[in-house]
């Protein structure tokens, strides 16, 4: 194994956003999740809205975008299709 090129492995402190805080090893200097093992629902059991970064909306806007995208090529097609009736 070469001498120098690989990263620094350290114990280090791991934060949830519930406040739950464990110790894990890794090359990074701190880590810090919006889920663990402590308030997932998978292992909680309880049944709870996790969309901490608006996921739900940016999905709903692409949908749109595509509607949209989908209408236009439709539109330019059939703009098409009459020029050359003509």
């Amino acid at each position: 194994m070469k001498q120098g090129i690989h990263p620094q492995y350290n114990q280090v402190q791991v934060t949830c956003a519930c406040g739950n805080k464990f110790t894990t090893g890794s090359t990074l200097d701190k880590i810090e999740v919006e889920v663990c093992s402590a308030c997932h629902p998978f292992f909680t059991g309880q049944q709870k809205f996790v969309d901490t970064k608006g996921r739900i909306d940016k999905f709903m806007e692409k949908v749109e975008k595509g509607k949209v995208y989908k209408a236009a090529k439709a539109a330019k097609k059939s703009a098409k299709k009459t020029k050359k009736s003509k």
